[in-house]
């Protein structure tokens, strides 16, 4: 992109003095690859991470044009005799959002996100951020979400500056309250959280962001977490107004909106979603807003890349921003399953891994669970006593210290007391999940977060869909369970995500009823302190991936079910 500001036409049918520039050449239709199976509708998400909360019953729509004649300030009024509606939206954001993001047209799916990571587990390329600046109520998060419906990527975060409010003293409470406290003024931002939060969600990893209160002025005591992704939307009229955080940037778009529309737009919004009154609206926005635009927000304009003229109408700029944004996404696309294929071959299994003892009882079971005669019963009984073993075992591999107790007959007995702070268990859904009885069996209070992990049937490579974990793990000893590892891609994205909450990976146990060598080498290899353990390892895995000579496909062989041929939901599914 060019570094002086590229102004799009303001419509398809711009005068020959309009000019557009387009960097980079039309490219194909990027195609999702989120999973092919169908998931349950949810609402939209919310402005700060998402889509904009709608507006309340009998609202006007969001305009649309700069010439339309619904503009009308009498609007705002509510009619004689009528009650004001309830607030929708008093927030920057709602504290649980559902992966997904609704549009006029479709339903957009942000999970299903691909490895964001090289076969070595490190960070391979950093996500592609994009900023959007512009005035108040210029339409910056309704130009971001046209922009996320037309990437069609499955894994897109939207961050909104909103959220980074600094917390008001006392005294600037009771300015706020009055509406004489200068929000649109730079020192009213957080800039150094905010540009921590933005290097880190670059980098691939978790984040934790501020929820603001706009009826009260103030941060709520809950705080959102956020996961890095492909693509990373900022938004915010502040967004160009300082230099580090201009660094951040890869694309920078401003949003030019008539003030007129923006004044408006604002109104509107201030008034059914923030609980303001129109007079306190006008004072703010005479005394604070317009001016702070035409000093701080307007000049910034220089620095953008694009120039967006009357923001949600101008398709053809959406469209140029798509295409750039489509080439830098194929750039950073990645392969693990078949890089994890080829390495590691003929080396000696790692010093990380502990297999458990077998004995002539663990291969009896062994027989019966892989032996594909077995009753679903018979099946599910000796799987649940071969995971109780397992988990005996991984325990026995924790940290222990010295410590001396009394006996009731009064005499000392040196012993030994598990010197961490407390055990976490992470199962990878779905067949991980049915280690977790074993696991409450024999750990009392044990806390427990789940992973999901897809595999996507067109491109092979493992899908992270959700995680739910247990808030303050970084010091925990995590116990992260799956049935069988293959290839080891789904593990490594699973250890990948506790790396990214700041689990030490040394405080890593991955456990497993059946393992093969590539899998092993594979996590031993990326994450050379993550300890390995399970019941028993086999040597191949065939072309599709399936361990040699295997269990089959245990989820389908536990709970009853039957995948399609040319599908597999998780992991285990291609180990059949």
């Amino acid at each position: 992109m060019t570094t002086a500001p590229l102004r799009a036409p303001s419509a398809p049918g711009a005068p020959m003095g309009a000019r557009i520039a387009e960097p980079h050449p039309p490219l194909p239709h990027y195609k999702s690859r989120g999973s092919p199976r169908q998931r349950r509708p949810a609402a939209p998400a919310s402005r700060s991470t998402m889509a904009a909360a709608p507006l309340p019953e009998g609202a006007p729509p969001e305009p649309r044009d700069s010439s339309s004649s619904a503009e009308s300030l009498d609007r705002l009024y509510p009619a004689v005799g009528s009650t004001k509606p309830p607030r929708k939206r008093t927030t920057s954001q709602c504290k649980s959002e559902p992966p997904l993001l609704r549009t006029s047209k479709r339903t957009i799916y942000t999970a299903g996100r691909p490895p964001w990571y090289n076969e070595h587990g490190t960070q391979s390329k950093e996500a592609f951020v994009i900023g959007l600046g512009g005035g108040s109520a210029s339409g910056k998060t309704t130009v971001a979400t046209m922009i996320i419906e037309a990437l069609d990527v499955p894994w897109v975060v939207l961050l909104s500056m909103d959220s980074f409010y600094k917390v008001l003293t006392k005294q600037q409470q009771e300015q706020a309250a009055s509406n004489d406290f200068n929000f649109d003024h730079p020192d009213a931002f957080d800039f150094d959280l905010i540009i921590a939060t933005l290097k880190k969600l670059k980098q691939g990893k978790s984040v934790k962001i501020p929820i603001y209160d706009f009826t009260t002025h103030s941060r709520k005591k809950e705080w959102k977490t956020l996961y890095g992704a492909n693509v990373i939307i900022f938004e915010g009229i502040m967004a160009f107004a300082d230099k580090e955080l201009l660094k951040l940037l890869d694309l920078k778009i401003f949003v030019d909106t008539d003030s007129d529309i923006r004044l408006v737009r604002r109104l509107r919004r201030d008034i059914s979603e923030r609980g303001r009154d129109i007079e306190g609206v006008i004072k703010q926005y005479n005394k604070f807003v317009k001016p702070a635009f035409d000093q701080y927000i307007q000049p910034t304009m220089r620095l953008a890349d694009i120039v967006v003229p009357r923001g949600s109408g101008n398709t053809v700029a959406i469209d140029l921003i798509v295409q750039h944004v489509h080439s830098q996404l194929e750039e950073r696309e990645l392969s693990v399953r078949a890089a994890l294929a080829s390495a590691h071959q003929c080396h000696p299994l790692p010093q990380t891994l502990s297999v458990l003892k077998s004995t002539p009882q663990v291969r009896g079971m062994h027989t019966i669970i892989r032996n594909k005669e077995t009753s679903r019963d018979e099946f599910i009984f000796y799987s649940k006593r071969l995971m109780r073993l397992l988990i005996e075992h991984a325990l026995s591999l924790l940290p222990f210290q010295s410590c001396t107790v009394q006996t009731p007959q009064g005499h000392d007995y040196e012993g030994r007391t598990y010197s961490g702070k407390q055990i976490t268990g992470v199962s990878i859904l779905r067949a991980g999940e049915t280690m977790e009885p074993a696991l409450r069996a024999v750990c009392k209070d044990v806390r427990i977060g789940t992973i999901l992990i897809q595999t996507n049937c067109n491109t092979g490579e493992p899908e992270l869909h959700y995680l739910r974990l247990p808030k303050d793990i970084s010091e925990d000893h995590v116990i992260l369970m799956d049935c069988t590892v293959s290839t080891g891609a789904a593990a490594m994205m699973a250890v990948r995500v506790l790396l990214d909450h700041d689990v030490p990976e040394d405080k890593i146990f991955l456990l497993s009823l059946l393992m093969a060598e590539m899998g092993v080498h594979s996590v031993a290899y990326a994450f050379p302190r993550v300890k390995i353990i399970t019941t028993a390892v086999d040597k191949k895995v065939n072309d599709l991936f399936r361990i040699i000579p295997g269990i089959g496909n245990f989820g389908d062989r536990y709970f009853g079910t039957d995948a399609p041929p040319d599908w597999s939901d998780d992991e285990d599914a291609l180990s059949t």
